[in-house]
């Protein structure tokens, strides 16, 4: 294997780990969205008291804090 097939084999291998790494990441954050949703069709179909309705608000800010984070992290590894 010639020195420009070795280069290129490289970053194909890089190529492949960074789709790896964004895979794992959209799979986290579709995992989140879908809790997401669970908690707001919940609470959708039940007459919940006004505690547990925060309680669910704060559950779905913090998912959406985490689907944020996970967002900037996969904009963060741009090849």
């Amino acid at each position: 294997m010639d020195k420009e097939q070795k280069e290129l084999k490289k970053f194909l291998e890089q190529q492949l780990e960074w789709v790896k790494d964004q895979t794992r990441i959209l799979g986290q954050i579709d995992t989140k969205l879908h809790q997401m949703k669970s908690l707001a069709v919940y609470a959708a179909e039940h007459d919940l008291p006004e505690y547990d309705i925060n309680e669910l608000n704060t559950r779905i800010n913090r998912l959406k804090k985490e689907v944020h984070m996970l967002e900037r992290q996969m904009h963060g590894t741009v090849h």
